[in-house]
This record gives C-alpha cells, sequence and structure tokens, in this order.
C-alpha cells in the first residue's frame, strides 16, 4: 500500500492503489479536523458493523430462498422445519459479528487497506460456517438444511465481499479529503527516507499522513532533496510524537546508525498508542517479503524467493489454467473472425511474435495477432520525430504502421487474445507486470532483479490505469507496485473488476 507527485488520472486500481496529489489535504483542508481520528474510526467500525448486521441478515435470507424456495436441496430425505431459520438467523448474526471481530475485521489497522481482508472475510466465513456444522455433530437436536449451511457460507463470503469493496471506495474517497489519515513521521533523511514518505504520502492506501522526518544527531544529509519537512532530530523524537498525535514511527534503517536506532527505541517505549517499524534498507529491491524467525536470543530476517505460498502459487496456477481453457474454447469463433479479418485486411501472417523477457531473464515469444502492415518499418522511416518518439516511449499515438483492424484491435485490446496460449505454456500469467523486450531492460535500473522474479501479464495494473496513456516512468512504478503487491486476492480483482471497463472505455490504446 505504498508508492512524487502525481496526477490523479494515474489510478491503478480505481482507489485500490491510486494517488492522491503531493500535498496532503489533511494539511490543508479545515473540515478533517471537525472529528478526532479516534471518532472518524469510530463512527467508520459503526458503519461497518451495521452493514455486515444487514448484509449478514440479507445473506441468510437469500439462503433461505435457495433452499426453500427455490428446492434446492442436498439431501432431499431430510425435511427440516423452515420456521426454525429466522430464530437461526438472528442467533447467528452477531456470533459472526464476534467471529469477524475476532479476525481483525473491525482493527483500525488492518481494516479497508487492500486486497487481502478478503481472505480474513473468508476465513472468518468459513469458521462460523464450521460452528455451525460442528454444533449439528454435538447437538443431534440441532438439524439444518445443508443446503442451506453451503448457500450461507457462499453468500455471506460473496455479499461481505463486495460489501467491503464498497467502503474501502469510501474510505479511500474520505482519505483524499484528509480524513482516516493516520499521523506518521520517517526517522532519516536519506534517498531511503525520501523514497519512503514520498510513496507513504502519495498512495492513498495508506491511510497515512506522514508528517515529516526526524534526522539523526549528526543532522540532515538530504535535507535539501526532501519534498517533507524535517521536525527536528532524534533526541526530541518523544516530544515530536506527543505535539503530532504521532501514532506510527517508520525508520528508515539505512539512514541511522546502530545508536541512534537504540535510542530511537529507547525513546518510543513507554510510549502509548505509538508503532515503531524498521524499513528492510533495501526498499527499492526488496519485493517478495521477508520472514521473521528467533533462533534463541537471535533475530533473524530471511528474505522469501518468491512473495506467494505455495497454496497460493497453487490456487493461482489453477485459476488461470482453467480460465485460459475456458477462454480460448468460449473465444474461438472470435478468434476465427479475427485471423479472417486480418487476412483480408492487409497482406501477411495472423499472428505477430514478439520477442520478450519472462522469469530470470528467460526470452519467449509473446503472440499477439498481427496489428501492422507486414513492411510497416518503411512507412516510419522518413518520419524522424515518429522515429525519435518509438525509440523513447516505445509507442506512437499516431502510428501509420497500424493497419485499419489492427487499430481496432488494440483500441479493446483483443490483439492481445493469443496470449492465452503463452499462459498455457507457463511464460505468462493471466495479470502481471507489463512485458517488456530486451531493449527495454535497461529503463528499469535498480528494479530489474525485481521485474524478472514475477511472469509478465496479459492485464495488469498498468492496463486499467491508462495504459499508453501512461508515462514510461509511470508504468515502471506500476509494475514495481504490482510485484511488491501482488496476491490471488489482487489479481482477481484486476481481472474480474476492473480491466473489463477498462478495455471497454479503450482509453489510452493505441
Amino acid at each position: 500500500m505504498l508508492d512524487t507527485p502525481a496526477v490523479e488520472r494515474l489510478n491503478p486500481m480505481s482507489s485500490e492503489v491510486g494517488r492522491i496529489p503531493s500535498v496532503n489535504p489533511a494539511l490543508t483542508c479545515p473540515a478533517a479536523s471537525v472529528f478526532s481520528l479516534r471518532t472518524q474510526r469510530f463512527l467508520l467500525n459503526v458503519a461497518l458493523v451495521v452493514s455486515d448486521v444487514l448484509v449478514l441478515g440479507l445473506a441468510f435470507r437469500a439462503a433461505f430462498w435457495f433452499r426453500f424456495q427455490m428446492k434446492w436441496a442436498l439431501a432431499p430425505d431430510i425435511v427440516p422445519d423452515p420456521q426454525f431459520y429466522p430464530m437461526l438467523a438472528s442467533l447467528l448474526i452477531p456470533a459472526w459479528i464476534l467471529i469477524f471481530a475476532s479476525f481483525s475485521l473491525y482493527d483500525p489497522q488492518l481494516i479497508l487497506g487492500g486486497v487481502t481482508e478478503y481472505s480474513r472475510v473468508f476465513n472468518a466465513c468459513t469458521t462460523g460456517t464450521m460452528f455451525i456444522v460442528l454444533t449439528t455433530f454435538i447437538a443431534p437436536g440441532f438439524v439444518v438444511a445443508r443446503a442451506w449451511v453451503v448457500a450461507a457460507w457462499l453468500l455471506t463470503f460473496v455479499l461481505i465481499v463486495f460489501s467491503r469493496f464498497f467502503w474501502r471506495r469510501v474510505a479511500y474517497g474520505l482519505r483524499g479529503r484528509g480524513y482516516l489519515l493516520v499521523p506518521t513521521v520517517i526517522v532519516g533523511t536519506n534517498q531511503e527516507a525520501e523514497a519512503l514518505g514520498r510513496d507513504l504520502a502519495d498512495w492513498r492506501a495508506s491511510g497515512l499522513r506522514i508528517v515529516g522526518h526526524v534526522e539523526g544527531e549528526s543532522g540532515s544529509d538530504n535535507s535539501d532533496h526532501l519534498t517533507l519537512p524535517v521536525l527536528g532530530n532524534i533526541s526530541k523524537i518523544r516530544e515530536l510524537v506527543r505535539r503530532n498525535e504521532v501514532e506510527n514511527l517508520i525508520v528508515a534503517t539505512s539512514a541511522v546508525s546502530r545508536a541512534e536506532l537504540f535510542a530511537v527505541c529507547e525513546q518510543v517505549n513507554g510510549l502509548p498508542g505509538v508503532t515503531l517499524k524498521l524499513s528492510s534498507g533495501l526498499y527499492e529491491m526488496l519485493t517478495t517479503g521477508v520472514t521473521v524467525k528467533t533462533l534463541g536470543a537471535v533475530t533473524l530476517i530471511s528474505v522469501n524467493k518468491i512473495r506467494l505460498r505455495r497454496s497460493e502459487v497453487l490456487a493461482k496456477t489453477a485459476l488461470e489454467y482453467s480460465l485460459s481453457v475456458l477462454g480460448l474454447i468460449l473465444l474461438l469463433p472470435l478468434l476465427l473472425l479475427i485471423a479472417l479479418l486480418i487476412k483480408t485486411d492487409s497482406p501477411g501472417p495472423v499472428f505477430y511474435r514478439r520477442r520478450v523477457l519472462g522469469v530470470s531473464g528467460r526470452k519467449f515469444d509473446a503472440l499477439k495477432f498481427r496489428t501492422m502492415y507486414e513492411y510497416g518499418d518503411e512507412l516510419l522511416a522518413p518520419e524522424d520525430e515518429l522515429a525519435k518518439e518509438l525509440r523513447e516511449k516505445h509507442k506512437l499515438r499516431a502510428d501509420p504502421r497500424i493497419t485499419r483492424i489492427g487499430r481496432w484491435l488494440r483500441k479493446y485490446s483483443l490483439d492481445e487474445l493469443p496470449q492465452l496460449f503463452n499462459v498455457l505454456l507457463g511464460q505468462m500469467s493471466l495479470v502481471g507486470p507489463r512485458m517488456i523486450s530486451p531493449e527495454e531492460l535497461g529503463k528499469y535500473g535498480r528494479n530489474t532483479s525485481n521485474l524478472l522474479t514475477v511472469k509478465p501479464g496479459i492485464t495488469g495494473l498498468w492496463q486499467v490505469s491508462g495504459r499508453s496513456d501512461l508515462s514510461y516512468e509511470e508504468r515502471v512504478r506500476l509494475d514495481m507496485y504490482y510485484i511488491r503487491n501482488y496476491s490471488v486476492w489482487l489479481d482477481l480483482q484486476i481481472l474480474f473488476v476492473q480491466t473489463l471497463p477498462a478495455v471497454l472505455k479503450g482509453r489510452g490504446a493505441y
């Protein structure tokens, strides 16, 4: 939930990781001071509880409708009493609210902060359902229709997810106006500290109001380049925390000495409600996450080779293969029609093979429907300005090489459908960073090693955020954001919630 000043149109996930202006609204919006942060959190939690109660009631009622009015039964020989279920629902709703609370679904530090909340929703709904099943074994007189249990489990999960998705939109809108932002200070003033402060301040999803920096005892070594103010030095950190009502202290570990880090820890200890967080010191390079383990009296941090757990890798792989096979079957008539149109529109092959880089830098040919004239480079040769733009951006807004059918295919991203075969070959993912050619690799600088840890995707944050309308630097930033934060839940949201609207709008496609 991270990432210099940016325009509002760069909205990678329709507010999921959307940015706010570099001038923090909480510092300039008087309305944000009407309610204290504690009051704002309380009101948000009240709204969430009320919403969850209504949604759970709707889910249990819909489960009843499926079982007793649609006659959907797993065991038709068992005829439970339908009058029992309204009373059961009235008991289950408060019980599920307590389960939600136990899974931190009302914790202000965790709610509405990212798609990982969906996994906690799933676990909470599953736990509630298991309690119902367990009760049927413990109390033989407690008979519940199996179809109702299954329907209740699925519906509570799906409807609560949609509810939380809605409230996330509301919360990000409020954060963009200066509400629900946690006062935070960055300890350090070097390049890493600047990057941390800038990125956390600019990303709406972070939920942080970066007040400024605290410098080391020796003074600032980068203060002229900081976009946020220096509030003082480490010796005054307790006073700074109290004055600014700071709840989070984020230490850029590469910016402070060991002695200064001890001094910060000593001063923060005993301050109620203040959380101390340490950066890895490899912020721009570390993307896969870390595991903390204590051996004896020594705490060690190990860098994970991949970001996802093995179960998540299996789920992501199964999802992608099943959707790719299903997509190819359903889209076969469309694929044949596009191939016919390409052949009749201009001479040349139906497919274009683009040499790109995959995981660990392995090269492969990404399939696309041909959208250019076979000898298109000859059309571009006389245009020096266009050739220069192509070398710099690897894209042209008015490209004379594109055929008539090719322009239509690009607008709706239909030229990328053959890449479903690359997914089946294990070379690409349905969702991932942009695929790049070997010549583009140098533009990623120190992020090169990060980029090559994840398969490129047919769609991704770059596609739902404006595609070719984005500058190359913005594309790189989006790729790095995805790699640092990707999960199965994030993939599902990009794939099913945001890709289709982005494709239908056709914005930035050329």
